[in-house]
């Protein structure tokens, strides 16, 4: 298998665009074009690489070096992320992070960051896109969706029907979602949530209420491994849609990091489909 080799990017511009967002914008050093076109897909992700707090590793630095020099569990972190824009014109891309304070690594990084800022990227992965002989569209998943699922309804066709449920936080989350298509987007925010309800619990049954529109549904869920472990079930079982038309992953799950959370996914993940499997038979 080739070397994964690392692109660096600079930031162009750093907003927060809701308490908890931060949107930046990255080109190539000097302003030039980088190397991830979604070629059409709207989950187009990247992984950015960025230095462990307290190593003493800053950028501009090389990884191999780094990790020759530094005992692992010092070594630089990689954290996904999805391409919310493309401006295929100059070949910048636009990534919003998720802000909790000092909580996290890439959060803190993505709230101090300044224009002229160095930071390696490896990439890009992509899995989904709005499939064009679906009747209609549903898009379901917390912040860490977000920028998939307004990708997504940002380049929907004119009339294509859609759906969207979005968990976040509070009405301060909420972002403008410019398209043509017509989508009808429900926000729930978990402040609103019962005392005593579980985080993705409204979500759930937001979903579970909805009158599905006539026609083949092409779904696409993402979020909490758990709450989407549910909606999976949901919607295959419940709602009958077909595997082949469901495109649902955990992005993260709740009560372990990034890290703990990639070291278990694969087998997580097996153990979801396996039991899926056996309810099916």
């Amino acid at each position: 298998m080739p070397k994964k080799v690392a692109q660096r990017a600079e930031v162009v511009t750093a907003e927060r665009i809701t308490p908890h967002m931060v949107r930046i914008v990255l080109s190539a050093p000097g302003g030039g074009p980088l190397e991830t076109d979604p070629a059409g897909y709207t989950d187009t992700y990247v992984k950015v690489v960025l230095p462990r707090p307290g190593t003493g590793v800053q950028e501009p630095f090389d990884i191999d070096e780094v990790k020759e020099r530094l005992s692992g569990e010092d070594w630089p972190v990689n954290r996904t992320y999805t391409i919310r824009a493309w401006d295929p014109k100059s070949g910048h891309a636009t990534i919003d992070f998720v802000v909790h304070g000092d909580e996290g690594i890439a959060g803190p990084w993505a709230a101090r960051a300044q224009p002229g800022d160095l930071v390696q990227l490896l990439g890009p992965g992509r899995g989904y896109a709005p499939n064009p002989e679906a009747g209609w569209h549903l898009l379901v998943g917390d912040e860490s969706a977000l920028p998939a699922i307004a990708a997504t309804v940002e380049a929907m066709p004119e009339g294509a029907q859609v759906r969207a449920f979005i968990e976040v936080a509070d009405p301060s989350e909420e972002q403008a979602l410019l398209t043509v298509a017509h989508a009808q987007v429900t926000w729930i925010h978990r402040s609103a949530a019962d005392d005593g309800a579980e985080p993705g619990e409204a979500l759930v049954q937001a979903v579970r209420g909805l009158r599905f529109p006539p026609g083949r549904v092409h779904a696409f869920v993402h979020g909490d491994a758990g709450v989407v472990k549910q909606l999976r079930a949901l919607l295959r079982f419940e709602r009958e849609v077909p595997k082949e038309d469901l495109h649902a992953s955990g992005y993260w799950k709740r009560g372990t990091n990034d890290d703990q959370w990639r070291a278990v996914k694969r087998q997580w993940v097996a153990q979801m489909e396996a039991e899926e499997e056996a309810r099916n038979s």
